[in-house]
């Protein structure tokens, strides 16, 4: 199942999220429209996503994980065919709608609502693989999209990107996702039927009442330091490459993006793996931005000139990418009623999605200031981040 969903999780990142800033540049390239009309589309495209996302457990009751996956898969590959023919602005935005719309059943919130039934004492370990999914999907499909659209041209990419994930996808729906623990007679962590899992740690969580959760402490800090923190951060990695070019040159600056992906890739499995169960997940988190803090720090101080320090700010900063997106459903996943859990993280997801899709904008006003200006509004959003989680801990 862990498997699975890493394989779910490389399409639905690969295509989903590292795509829209390469379908950007291909559609600005092929129609001649401006920059800010198709920044608006990759916009909604995340903006819609945020909306789907927070409905995700009554779709998944209507139609089951299965169904909802497949055609989450389906929405999404003829989204992407739509931004490669798109000929007039109102394609491009229905293009959009698309692809927001189908790329959330493959995202975070997906994963999570996946692994979630099979695992509880080994969730920290079994979703940090799965969510691993995600960088190795921007390792893989960041170049693959260059390479196939440069042989065969952005039509004929999408299609056959979009045919492969369909294909794909199917065959994990019906082969995995349409099992459950209760069918193969096993409770969660592979433990038989008869046999009792112990919880991680004492609960913390009563049952919070309908619309009670919004005036949840807990929820709205975790919200809040997932959303800033997630902003932070996209908005950054969205300038963070042509900051370093003129340091490095565009092939070391790509390498060094690529550096910050397994660097994420070692925080999130090196916490997966080694968080005590009973470890203050909100502590956790905080010193996960931290790290990033001194990263950014460290960017800001070289103003450019320190490349050797440039390569380890950029190497911390990366080692809390991928904690951002794990550590939250984890915490949700000790405060909250079990029952609780599957309506908070969609929905913390969504709000996250919903912010740092305006990330890029205000991350490129800053720079219109200076390139520093970007790392120090980064810092000050981290530390908004840090101070939420903070604020959420249990007393």
């Amino acid at each position: 199942m862990v498997a699975a969903t890493f394989v779910l999780a490389i399409f639905g990142w690969g295509v989903g999220f590292y795509g829209p800033p390469i379908y950007l540049q291909m559609v600005v390239q092929r129609t001649g429209w401006s920059v800010a009309l198709v920044s608006t589309a990759v916009t909604l495209h995340f903006l819609v996503g945020a909306a789907v996302v927070a409905n995700l457990p009554r779709l998944y009751r209507f139609t089951g994980v299965p169904v909802l996956t497949v055609t989450g898969a389906v929405l999404l590959a003829l989204g992407v065919v739509g931004w490669s023919v798109a000929d007039q602005p109102w394609h491009l935005f229905a293009a959009a709608l698309l692809s927001g719309t189908g790329w959330v059943a493959m995202g975070a919130a997906a994963v999570n609502a996946i692994i979630a039934p099979w695992f509880i004492r080994s969730r920290p370990a079994a979703l940090s693989m799965a969510y691993n999914g995600a960088s190795v999907g921007g390792i893989i499909f960041s170049p693959l999209w260059v390479m196939l659209i440069a042989s065969s041209g952005f039509a004929q990419a999408a299609i056959i990107v979009g045919i492969s994930m369909v294909t794909v996808v199917a065959a994990l729906s019906i082969l995995a996702f349409s099992k459950s623990p209760d069918v193969l007679g096993q409770s969660p962590d592979g433990a038989q039927s008869d046999q009792v899992v112990p919880r991680t740690a004492p609960s913390l969580a009563t049952p919070v009442p309908g619309g009670s959760l919004w005036r949840d402490r807990r929820f709205i800090t975790l919200a809040a330091g997932m959303a800033a923190g997630l902003f932070a951060q996209i908005g950054l990695l969205a300038h963070l490459f042509s900051i370093m070019v003129p340091v490095f040159g565009s092939q070391a600056a790509g390498l060094l993006m690529g550096g910050a992906t397994v660097s994420a890739i070692v925080g999130r499995t090196g916490i997966g793996w080694l968080m005590p169960p009973s470890a203050d997940r909100r502590l956790i988190a905080s010193a996960s931005y931290g790290v990033q803090i001194i990263g950014s720090l460290m960017l800001l101080a070289t103003d450019a000139e320190n490349a050797a320090t440039m390569v380890v700010g950029v190497l911390l900063f990366g080692l809390g990418i991928g904690n951002a997106t794990s550590l939250p459903p984890l915490i949700a996943q000790m405060e909250f009623d079990k029952a609780d859990v599957f309506r908070v993280v969609p929905l913390i997801v969504a709000l996250s999605q919903a912010t740092y899709a305006l990330a890029p904008a205000l991350f490129g006003i800053a720079r219109t200031v200076s390139d520093p200006a970007v790392f120090i509004l980064a810092v000050a959003i981290q530390f908004l981040a840090v101070i939420a989680f903070l604020c959420g801990r249990h007393k």
